[in-house]
């Protein structure tokens, strides 16, 4: 099975971006979906973007406009890039896959918003 491995995480101001990774052990081109969630303490996971095998995004109303989720189906690797971030987006960023074999989620990498 695919292992997933998420870096870019960090400590970041109100208005700042990062750049998450979510590198894959093996290949990603049998992942018809690929995404990003969050979860921030004392609530649910929750979607933040989507990205098909296509390349076609999808994102969740909040980050609309501000994140850019991307995959590359070469380096087997999703990004997502994030700007103008607010404290509420704090939270523990998880990479995701789908195949019709495996759901598969890596272990996560904090973002951190504040000043």
């Amino acid at each position: 099975q695919v292992q997933l491995v998420e870096s870019g995480g960090g400590l970041v101001q109100p208005g700042g971006s990062l750049r998450l990774s979510c590198a894959a052990s093996g290949s990603i081109a049998s992942f018809y979906l690929m995404g990003w969630y969050r979860q921030a303490p004392g609530k649910q996971r929750e979607l933040v973007a989507l990205i098909t095998i296509e390349g076609r995004p999808n994102y969740t109303d909040a980050v609309k406009g501000r994140f850019t989720i991307s995959r590359d189906n070469a380096k087997n690797t999703l990004y997502v890039q994030m700007n103008s971030l607010k404290p509420e987006d704090t939270a523990v960023y998880y990479c995701n896959a789908r195949s019709a074999q495996y759901n598969t989620w890596g272990q996560g990498t904090q973002v951190t918003v504040s000043s």
